[in-house]
């Protein structure tokens, strides 16, 4: 198969979705981790897609309309090192004796896991999260109450409002950023991070650096809420000038592998 083959394939799939490791692209294409590795910087060299952590993405505006949401279980296993690292440096802003909110979404859990153990007051509507505490946790748990939705995983109660929880840092994770502000394809999620959002000093958001190039169709905060995003190192001079143009503390995770690793 020639490079412009491979190309090709590569720019389908992106047509179909916003972002591909490379894993994927191994498994699509049978050839090796290089030979993937140099598909991607070449088509990021001539501008027809982006290199981002793990893989390559649609470039910026590219196919944006079309994305929809993955699964937990799809999305909790794209670009892990990625969002390791970025909960790594997000644990590092939480002090003995916070009281917190973590939201559901697999870049938040991770911050979870490493809170598990700390002396801070946690809130969570995350269901995979509130039963890892719950099992291997010494932190004070509180749990959102309602109806558990399989997806997205949460737990939520539509008949009421925002909790009686108040915190000093609000988590949260996104599947889609952009100029208008953060975006998610379910709509539900977008109802629960504005109410969540009402109950917190400061907004803190966990991104990877793909969701610069994903733009759901539900806009659920302005970037002019967010005081401070965590993001690996596969951000664009583009995305950090757009994200300090709103006034947003930009927080880099540095990862070792970053650009060099799959996204599973």
């Amino acid at each position: 198969m020639s490079d412009a083959d491979r190309h090709k394939i590569i720019m389908d799939m992106l047509r179909e979705r916003p972002f591909a490791s490379v894993r994927d692209l191994q498994e699509c294409l049978g050839v090796s981790a290089a030979t993937i590795r140099r598909d991607i910087d070449k088509l990021d060299e001539i501008g027809k897609a982006r290199k981002v952590y793990g893989g390559i993405s649609a470039s910026e505006g590219a196919g944006a309309h079309r994305i929809a949401a993955r699964s937990y279980d799809e999305n909790r296993d794209m670009a892990v090192e990625a969002k390791r690292a970025i909960a790594e440096t997000a644990a590092g802003l939480v002090r003995d004796g916070d009281s917190i909110i973590v939201h559901a979404g697999s870049t938040c859990y991770q911050l979870g896991l490493l809170l598990a153990r700390r002396n801070v007051r946690i809130y969570t509507n995350s269901m995979p999260l509130a039963a890892y505490l719950g099992e291997n946790g010494t932190c004070q748990l509180t749990i959102a109450g309602g109806d558990l939705y399989r997806e997205p995983r949460i737990i939520h109660d539509p008949n009421t409002g925002p909790p009686s929880f108040f915190a000093s840092r609000f988590f949260v994770g996104t599947q889609g950023i952009a100029p208008e502000g953060l975006f998610e394809s379910h709509p539900l999620l977008a109802k629960v991070i504005s109410e969540l959002a009402a109950c917190a000093d400061e907004i803190v958001l966990l991104a990877d650096s793909r969701k610069m190039s994903i733009q759901p169709r539900n806009l659920v905060l302005p970037l002019s809420r967010i005081s401070t995003i965590v993001i690996d190192d596969g951000l664009s001079d583009a995305g950090a000038k757009m994200l300090e143009d709103a006034g947003i503390a930009i927080m880099i995770a540095g990862t070792s592998a970053a650009n060099h690793g799959d996204a599973r």
